[in-house]
C-alpha cells in the first residue's frame, strides 16, 4: 500500500514509489532531501521564475515552465513573455517550504531558475560558464578546464563559485552588478575564449559537437532573460539521483559528481551552506572583457550559419556525381 502523510499543510502521496528507473531512491527520499536542504535551496530560488523537470510514473520526463491549472493559489507566480513560443508564461516562484514540498510531491526532480530575478527585469545576476566533458572523458579533465576559467577570472580581477552540475560537468557562477544583457553575453564569451587560449589542447569553445575533438567544452551561451541553469542543491534526473553540489576550488581534485546524491548530500553539508559562503559579492564587469567579447561571434548564431553551410556543401557533393 502506498504511504501518505502531510507536512506544512501539503499532502504527500505515493511516497514508497521509485522516483524514476535507476534512481535508487523513492519519492520519500526526494521529499526528505529537499526538506532537509530547504534553508539552502530556497534562497537560490527566491524571486526567480522557475522551471522544473518532472517525471510521472511510467512516463517520460518533461520540463514544466507554465504552472498547471491545478496549482494551489498560495503558490506565487510571475508572468513572463516567452519570445521563442510567442506566449505569456506563468512561472512559479518557489519561496517557502510549502511550495517546495508541493513541487516535490508533483515529482519535480530538477529545479532550473532563471538568471534574472522577477524584480530585476532584464538584468542578469551572474555570469555563468558551463563546462562539459567530451564523450567518455574523465571528470579530471573538467576540473583542469575549470582551473583555466579560474585563472582567467583572476587575471580579470573577478571571482566566482563552482559546483558540480549534477551530471558530468561543472558550473562556474560569477556574481555581477547590473549590466546590459549584450555586455554580459560578450564578457562571458571573452572569458571562455581567454581560457581556451591558455590550453587549446584541453578546452574548446566550439559550439558544434563534432568540432570539439575530444576537448572540454567551455559553454558561454547561458545568457538571456529566459535562460535557466539547474540550481545549487537541485537533484538531477540521472542514475543514482545525484545533486548539483557546491565545492571549494581547492576541493575539486579527488571528488566525483557521483559522490553527491540525495542520500549523501545532507550528511556532507551538515549545518553549512557552501554555495552562500563561497559566493563573492557582485562585481563590475571589466570594460576590456566586454569590448573583447563584442568582437567574438555569438556561438549559437555562428553554429546555425555553419550548419546551413555544411548542409549546402553536402547536398552539392551528393548532386555533382550524378551530373557527371
Amino acid at each position: 500500500m502506498s504511504t501518505a502523510e502531510e507536512r506544512d499543510g501539503v499532502a504527500l502521496t505515493n511516497l514508497d514509489q521509485p522516483i524514476f528507473e535507476g534512481a535508487g531512491a523513492t519519492k520519500r527520499d526526494l521529499v526528505d532531501y529537499l526538506d532537509a536542504v530547504r534553508e539552502r535551496i530556497l534562497p537560490v530560488l527566491h524571486d526567480r521564475p522557475l522551471s522544473v523537470v518532472r517525471i510521472m510514473r511510467g512516463q517520460e520526463s518533461f520540463m514544466q515552465k507554465n504552472v498547471p491549472k491545478y496549482t494551489p493559489d498560495w503558490v506565487k507566480t510571475v508572468h513572463m513573455w516567452a519570445e521563442t513560443s510567442k506566449r505569456d508564461v506563468a512561472y512559479a516562484l518557489c519561496e517557502d517550504r510549502r511550495t517546495l514540498l508541493w513541487f516535490a510531491n508533483q515529482r519535480a526532480v530538477e529545479y532550473h531558475p532563471t538568471l534574472v530575478t522577477a524584480a530585476g527585469g532584464a538584468h542578469m545576476t551572474h555570469l555563468v560558464l558551463d563546462l562539459d566533458p567530451p564523450e567518455g572523458g574523465d571528470f579530471g579533465l573538467v576540473v583542469r578546464a575549470a582551473m583555466l576559467i579560474r585563472a582567467t577570472l583572476d587575471a580579470a580581477g573577478l571571482a566566482g563559485a563552482v559546483k558540480t552540475s549534477g551530471a558530468k560537468g561543472l558550473h562556474i557562477f560569477v556574481p555581477i552588478r547590473p549590466a546590459p544583457m549584450e555586455d554580459v553575453a560578450a564578457a562571458t564569451r571573452a572569458i571562455a575564449a581567454r581560457a581556451e587560449q591558455l590550453d587549446p589542447v584541453l578546452a574548446t569553445t566550439a559550439f558544434i559537437r563534432e568540432d570539439r575533438h575530444g576537448k572540454v567544452f567551455l559553454d558561454a551561451t547561458r545568457v538571456g532573460g529566459a535562460t535557466t541553469v539547474v540550481c545549487a542543491y537541485s537533484p538531477r534526473l540521472r542514475p543514482g539521483c545525484p545533486v548539483s553540489f557546491p565545492l571549494g576550488w581547492d576541493d575539486l581534485d579527488g571528488v566525483s559528481p557521483r559522490d553527491f546524491t540525495v542520500h549523501t548530500a545532507p550528511g556532507l553539508l551538515g549545518d553549512a551552506d557552501p554555495w552562500a559562503a563561497q559566493m563573492p559579492p557582485p562585481q563590475a564587469i571589466p570594460e576590456d572583457l566586454i569590448a573583447e567579447g563584442h568582437t567574438i561571434p555569438v556561438a549559437r548564431v555562428q553554429a546555425m550559419h555553419e550548419g546551413k553551410r555544411r548542409a549546402r556543401a553536402k547536398r552539392k557533393a551528393e548532386v555533382e556525381p550524378e551530373i557527371e
